[in-house]
């Protein structure tokens, strides 16, 4: 009897237990569904200017070939996850995935980028999340994405040269296409060589990462009064780094693996870019597509800066701006722009939501298992 009796208990203990870890399990995923939510009427409100224009620019738009943007869209999602996923593959940590996930993913990750603007932090976080319930490694998975931001600078790098070179022929060239794309340039090449310094050094990583976990503890501390003394475990963060490091040195002896996140950040580059060319050719204002090239780097380098979800507000005022005096009128540039980042905004936000709202709560448990490939 007193066994019947301390198994009732323990069985009652159990399942109050599962019973508070499922309802705290769905707080968590609660919160971060109604956050989200919010911010992502925040980004409706800040754009709702954008949204009446675009719908006025509706009534002269060609149909026929504004549809080309679907087809253009899917390929610049799939090409962003394969310049992560190319590289998974190569190094063994991640087998085959459909490509519609691959897509899905990166539709994920830039609606995250987009709702959070951290300068990229807080994609590379969630993509981190999200990769681990694939089976890889924190370490491998953020190295991944350094990877995947290295290859868009190398890919712009490229495609502005290019761009510049086909003004010149073309006879549009000025200074301020030559002084915006120098910078452009020197920013990416500056930033890669600070970012190669940083990794290729395991004292400097390991500086990083005591510095980052001593600054974000002692802030919690503080925010909390003394309630919670710990948020980072310095152990599990110096493995973090470290692991990254390591990826860098057996990058070191094969470089080739490079090769097809570059590839695959070109594919990115020009398919999103080609979005504002293919609107103001659905406009009837057909424009040279080298100096939108151009332009969506420099408003997309300034989108990690600006603070605003989406970079809405800045990133179209730095197309037009740069458009304008490139030789473009400001009208049909204010148009083209403000239509293609509507349009672009929509399908990021609505789609990338329902994803997004579907991995949360299907992985919301950071306990949950690595999903079959």
């Amino acid at each position: 009897m007193a066994e019947s009796f301390r198994r009732t208990a323990l069985v009652r203990k159990t399942a109050g237990l599962s019973y508070y870890r499922i309802i705290e399990i769905m707080s968590i995923k609660t919160i971060v569904s109604w956050v989200t939510l919010g911010l992502v009427v925040l980004i409706v409100f800040l754009s709702r200017h954008e949204l009446v224009k675009a719908w006025e620019l509706m009534e002269r738009v060609n149909l026929l070939i504004l549809v080309l943007l679907i087809p253009l869209q899917l390929l610049a999602y799939y090409a962003a996850g394969q310049t992560i996923f190319s590289y998974l593959s190569k190094k063994g940590s991640i087998s085959k995935i459909h490509w519609i996930e691959r897509a899905r993913l990166a539709l994920e990750l830039n609606f995250v980028n987009h709702t959070l603007p951290s300068g990229g932090v807080s994609g590379i976080s969630y993509m981190t999340w999200r990769l681990g319930k694939y089976g890889v490694s924190p370490g491998r998975a953020t190295s991944s994405q350094m990877i995947r931001y290295v290859a868009g600078f190398i890919a712009a790098i490229i495609l502005i040269v290019l761009a510049v070179v086909a003004v010149t022929i073309d006879g549009e060239i000025n200074r301020w296409i030559i002084l915006v794309s120098s910078a452009i340039v020197f920013f990416m090449v500056f930033s890669t060589i600070g970012l190669i310094y940083l990794v290729n050094s395991r004292v400097r990583m390991d500086r990083v990462a005591d510095w980052t976990s001593t600054s974000v503890n002692r802030l919690v501390r503080k925010i909390t009064r003394g309630r919670k003394r710990k948020l980072l475990d310095e152990a599990k963060l110096l493995h973090f780094f470290t692991e990254i490091h390591d990826d860098y040195r057996e990058l070191q002896r094969d470089w080739r693996v490079l090769t097809q996140p570059i590839l695959w950040a070109l594919v990115f580059t020009l398919a999103d870019a080609l979005l504002f060319w293919v609107t103001f050719w659905a406009l009837g204002t057909p424009v040279n597509p080298a100096p939108i090239l151009i332009a969506y780097v420099l408003a997309s380098l300034a989108g990690f800066i600006v603070v605003t979800p989406g970079g809405a507000g800045a990133y179209e005022a730095i197309m037009v701006a740069f458009l304008a005096v490139a030789g473009i009128a400001s009208g049909a540039a204010i148009a083209g722009i403000v239509l293609t980042r509507v349009i672009v905004l929509v399908t990021t936000i609505v789609l990338g939501y329902v994803f997004y709202q579907k991995a949360v709560l299907k992985h919301g448990n950071s306990r949950t298992t690595p999903e079959r490939q």
